[in-house]
């Protein structure tokens, strides 16, 4: 019996020299190896989630017009196939689609730019106005200090600091950082529109190559799958919402014509731009609303109805327009339409905060279509963090 034992376990040891593995070593070895590269993968990917938030910050001058010509050039994605399936070159569509774009672009700011500047430099003079409109409220807000004055001095001995009144500083300095500023915007511009052209005219090879580059059908497949619903998620959003907003801006441009407020289509500009921003967005075009009444009207009741028409008009088209049109299809969860906007607005500022749902759509549609939790072996056609075909040996 003792002799059979040592004989079995002779059986179970490696072989020596140069003869082959046994299979289970052999699978073993590979699984080993699987989950070497699995946790250099996960290691690797940790790092760089940490480290990308700051890199963006820190070289926005760079990714922040590169990503912003990215998703514009991915919005006109159907414009430019429309125009390819009627023969026409990649090159040219691309130049047709881009100085489309930038037509409209430019007639949307000359409309908002252009108003606002007399806006701006009329606001110095419009103080007194604005103080004599908003007397009453003043009044009111003042008579309250004073009780909440008198009740904190009967109960402390706190001596009150007084209030010193400080100096309304005209906009030449606005004007003058941006002039200061103008030549990087104009190469950030240049490169943007660059951008945008190489995108476009590159995009039919780009995507053949990508297709053609995977090794398997599946995986041609699965890249033009992903290709496509990226495309047509964010041009839907975009240019639904363009619509929306734009319908937006039309409809309180016509109360604000009616109520006889100066430059009525500048100010229906700038509340279809702000409602790009969520949440946020509507709370600042109220705001500068109301601002703008106080420095036409001379009455609160009055001054305060551009604002008031303002978000009548913003409940209607959030909780009537924006579901009836965009439907199911879009729908995203608000929690993360509000850690996309608060995470891009700290990268990048305004424009951060416009670009956070579209760049929260082209992740979400990604991730849904790479599959969970491959996303390593989406990247690399092997399954890199799952394992599908070998587990690991039983240990004896």
């Amino acid at each position: 019996m003792a002799q059979r034992g040592e004989d079995l376990d002779m059986s179970w040891e490696e072989p020596v020299g140069d003869s082959a593995q046994t299979p289970v070593a052999h699978d073993r070895e590979v699984w080993e190896r699987n989950r070497l590269v699995a946790s250099i993968a996960l290691f690797a990917g940790a790092g760089l989630l940490v480290a990308a938030p700051f890199a963006l910050r820190a070289g926005a001058p760079f990714f922040m017009p590169l990503t912003t010509s990215l998703v514009i050039a991915i919005t006109l994605v159907p414009f430019l196939e429309w125009l390819e399936r009627r023969h026409i070159p990649s090159p040219i569509a691309a130049l047709i689609a881009l100085a489309t774009f930038l037509f409209i672009a430019n007639a949307a700011l000359a409309l908002i730019v252009v108003p606002a500047i007399d806006w701006v430099a009329d606001l110095p003079h419009r103080i007194s106005q604005i103080k004599s409109t908003l007397a009453p409220v003043i009044e009111l807000f003042g008579q309250l200090q004073r009780f909440v004055d008198r009740l904190l001095r009967a109960v402390t001995t706190v001596r009150a600091a007084g209030a010193q009144g400080g100096e309304f500083e005209a906009p030449g300095s606005l004007l003058q950082f941006l002039a200061t500023a103008a030549p990087s915007v104009v190469v950030n511009v240049v490169f943007g529109i660059l951008v945008i052209f190489f995108a476009l005219s590159g995009w039919t090879r780009l995507r053949r190559r990508m297709i053609q580059g995977r090794e398997s059908f599946t995986g041609a497949l699965t890249i033009a799958r992903v290709i496509q619903n990226v495309v047509d998620a964010t041009s839907r959003y975009v240019l639904t919402i363009a619509f929306i907003n734009g319908l937006l801006g039309l409809t309180v441009a016509a109360a604000l014509s009616a109520l006889g407020m100066p430059s009525p289509f500048m100010w229906g500009g700038i509340v279809a731009l702000l409602n790009f921003v969520p949440y946020l967005g509507p709370i600042v075009a109220a705001v500068l609303l109301g601002l703008g009444g106080l420095m036409t009207f001379t009455q609160i009741g009055y001054a305060l109805l551009p604002a008031i028409v303002m978000v009548i008009c913003h409940l209607f088209e959030a909780n009537l327009l924006t579901p009836l049109v965009l439907g199911g299809r879009l729908k995203v969860n608000p929690l993360l339409i509000l850690v996309s906007l608060s995470f891009w607005t700290w990268v990048w500022g305004t424009v951060g905060a416009l670009l956070a749902v579209p760049l929260l759509i082209i992740g979400k549609t990604i991730l849904s279509a790479a599959g969970k939790p491959d996303i390593a072996g989406f990247l690399f056609e092997a399954g890199t963090l799952t394992r599908h075909q070998h587990s690991p040996p039983d240990k004896f």
